[in-house]
């Protein structure tokens, strides 16, 4: 009987031996997304290039695996307290896109690159905004979003990071400053209204000018225009008779009474 036991012991000890190679096999198999890699660590040293999409073997402890993502992140940007050139002191916040281009250098350069990027573009959103005035920030968001993402692409590209895009959110303003724009646009405004009309009187007198040298050239028109004039009242249903009187008609009473005056004036003489 203890030969027969011994022969058992000595038969189940490869076949648990074989169960847990087995396992240990099962557990070392990985499997990556396709927007993964997986940078694997052999003995404390990196492997030349990292490992995935698909399946993957990592064999625990000798391998240790760090899983990088490709996708595209969207960070945004805290409010920062920005001074601009001109001494205006506003709030601005920004949204940050970018990528892992090269995951190795994403786990080797930096300890954490997500925190990094973010820190770096809230100091680098400070630095760029700081050097230019208000009415710059206002105007011209694509070209300093642009500056934004060439300067945040410059620093992280060592860490095998790419900023794709950068763009500024929001502008927040102090309640006295909003005041003094909004007078400013109000008296922009009213310069253009008041360059508009100087502008159209001056086009109505240049015509009222050019009507007057072709009614002078053919009198009968006037006549029609006083005709014309006569209709359009007559239209409108009023009560009041208007007689167009031309001003001719002056110019001849004063003539006559001239005419008068000199020969009662030669008659008493």
């Amino acid at each position: 009987m203890s030969g027969i036991g011994s022969e058992i012991g000595f038969i189940n000890l490869p076949l648990i031996a074989v169960f847990i190679l087995g396992l240990y096999f099962l557990s070392s198999i990985k499997i990556l997304a396709e927007y993964e890699r997986g940078v694997i660590f052999r003995l404390g040293r990196v492997l030349p290039a990292p490992k995935g999409p698909g399946l993957i073997f990592v064999f625990s402890p000798i391998d240790r695996m760090t899983r990088i993502s490709l996708r595209i992140e969207a960070m945004e940007v805290p409010p920062q307290d920005v001074v601009t050139r001109d001494n205006v002191t506003v709030k601005v916040n920004a949204v940050i896109y970018f990528r892992v281009v090269e995951p190795t250098k994403a786990v080797l350069e930096v300890t954490n690159f997500l925190y990094a990027t973010s820190q770096l573009s809230q100091t680098t959103l400070r630095s760029v905004l700081g050097e230019v005035e208000l009415d710059e920030l206002l105007s011209k968001r694509e070209k300093l979003n642009m500056r934004l993402q060439e300067v945040l692409d410059k620093h992280t590209g060592p860490w095998g990071v790419k900023v794709t895009m950068v763009e500024v959110k929001q502008v927040d303003l102090p309640e006295m400053m909003i005041r003094a724009i909004a007078k400013q646009a109000e008296a922009e405004r009213e310069r253009r209204a008041k360059v508009i009309h100087a502008m159209g009187e001056m086009e109505a007198s240049e015509q009222l000018s050019k009507a007057a040298m072709i009614l002078q050239q053919q009198p009968a028109a006037i006549q029609l225009r006083y005709l014309q004039t006569l209709v359009e009242i007559g239209t409108e249903k009023n009560t009041t008779v208007v007689f167009p009187l031309p001003v001719d008609i002056f110019s001849s009473f004063g003539t006559i009474l001239e005419r008068i005056a000199k020969t009662g004036s030669a008659e008493l003489k």
